[in-house]
C-alpha cells in the first residue's frame, strides 16, 4: 500500500492500534438478538467469523445469518469458519430464518452461507428458498445475500437471481496476486468477478468486499477496484484483515484510517454508488443503514 501504511511484521503478537479497539458486546437489544437466534438454531457469521462489530450491529438490531450449517467445505486461510465435512441440510432452516426476522422486526437482513461444494447445486436452491420464505413472511424486509461462487455454475447463480434479493453480494476478498495464498484453491479471482457480472446482468444491485493488510500494494487495490467497476459492481466495502488465530495468515500491516479514507474517495471517483472503508468495516457492517440512507433515500 506504499508509504501511507504502517508495516508491522508479526503484528498478531503485538497490541492492536487504538483505532482497532472495540467495546465488549452487551445491552438489551444485543441479548435479544442473540437469544432469538439461539432459540431458532440459526448460525451467524458475526460469531463464526469472530467479527469485531458484533456488539454494535446486534445492539442496533442487525445480524448476518449464515445458512447451511457452520462447517465449510473450503479452507480459506483468512477465515475463522470451521472447514471439513458438513452435515445434511436442515430443510426447516429457511422457515426458521423467516420466523427469526419476524420476531426481531428487522428492516434489513444480510444472509450468507458456508460453501457446500459437495451438493449438486452448491446449496443454491436452499439459499434461494430462504429468500422466498423471507419475502413471504416479511415482505417489507430488504434482503441482502452474500453468496458463495457456487463453482461458477450459471444454473445455481440463476436461482439466486430468480429469488430477487434486494442486493446480491459476493466478496473478492483480496487482490489478484494474493488470491491463491489467501483463498481456497477453488476460489478464483476471475471466477468471483464472473459471479458479480452474472448478478448484474440479472438486474441485481451488486456488492463486494476487499480485506487490506495482507501484503497488497496500493496499485493492486486500485486495480481490483477497477476490475469490480468493469463488471459494474455498485457497492464496495474495504476493511482491515485481523488474524483470527495462529493457524491463519499473519497480518502484514495495520492500515491507518486516513488510508481507508483515501481509498473511499478513489472508489467513489471510479463510479461505485457507495463505498464503506475503514479499519473495522466488514462486508456486512451496517449494511442496511448504508443501503437505506445512501441508495433508497436518494432515489436509487
Amino acid at each position: 500500500m506504499g508509504e501511507s501504511l504502517v508495516p508491522l511484521r508479526g503484528v498478531a503478537r503485538q497490541p492492536k492500534p487504538e483505532w482497532l479497539k472495540v467495546r465488549m458486546p452487551g445491552g438489551g437489544r444485543y441479548e435479544h438478538v442473540k437469544r432469538t437466534l439461539r432459540e431458532l438454531n440459526l448460525h451467524t457469521v458475526c460469531e463464526e467469523a469472530s467479527c469485531p462489530n458484533v456488539g454494535e450491529c446486534w445492539g442496533g438490531g442487525t445480524a448476518t445469518v449464515m445458512l447451511m450449517g457452520d462447517v465449510c467445505t473450503r479452507g480459506c486461510r483468512f477465515c475463522d469458519v470451521s472447514s471439513g465435512t458438513p452435515g445434511p441440510l436442515d430443510p426447516l432452516e429457511p422457515r426458521h430464518l423467516a420466523e427469526a426476522v419476524g420476531r426481531l422486526g428487522l428492516d434489513y437482513l444480510v444472509v450468507t452461507s458456508v460453501n457446500r461444494d459437495e451438493l449438486p447445486d452448491g446449496g443454491a436452491s436452499h439459499f434461494a428458498q430462504a429468500i422466498v420464505e423471507l419475502r413471504r413472511a416479511a415482505p417489507r424486509t430488504m434482503v441482502e445475500v452474500l453468496t458463495p461462487d457456487f463453482q461458477g455454475s450459471r444454473e445455481a447463480l440463476q436461482m439466486i437471481v430468480d429469488a430477487q434479493p434486494t442486493v446480491a453480494a459476493h466478496n473478492l476478498e483480496t487482490v489478484e496476486r494474493l488470491t491463491p495464498r489467501v483463498r481456497d484453491r477453488r476460489a478464483a479471482y476471475r471466477q468471483s468477478l464472473d459471479v458479480l457480472e452474472f448478478y448484474k446482468r440479472g438486474g441485481m444491485r451488486t456488492k463486494s468486499s476487499i480485506m487490506l493488510g495482507l501484503g497488497e500494494t496500493h496499485d493492486e487495490v486500485l486495480q481490483s477496484m477497477r476490475d469490480l467497476r468493469a463488471v459494474d459492481c455498485d457497492i464496495l466495502t474495504l476493511g482491515q484483515y485481523l488474524r483470527p488465530s495462529e493457524k491463519h495468515l499473519p497480518v502484514e500491516e495495520f492500515v491507518r484510517p486516513e488510508v481507508f479514507s483515501r481509498l473511499e474517495r478513489e472508489g467513489l471517483a471510479l463510479g461505485f454508488r457507495f463505498v464503506a472503508a475503514g479499519p473495522l468495516v466488514r462486508s456486512s457492517y451496517k449494511a442496511g443503514e448504508f443501503f437505506i440512507q445512501r441508495w433508497v433515500e436518494n432515489g436509487g
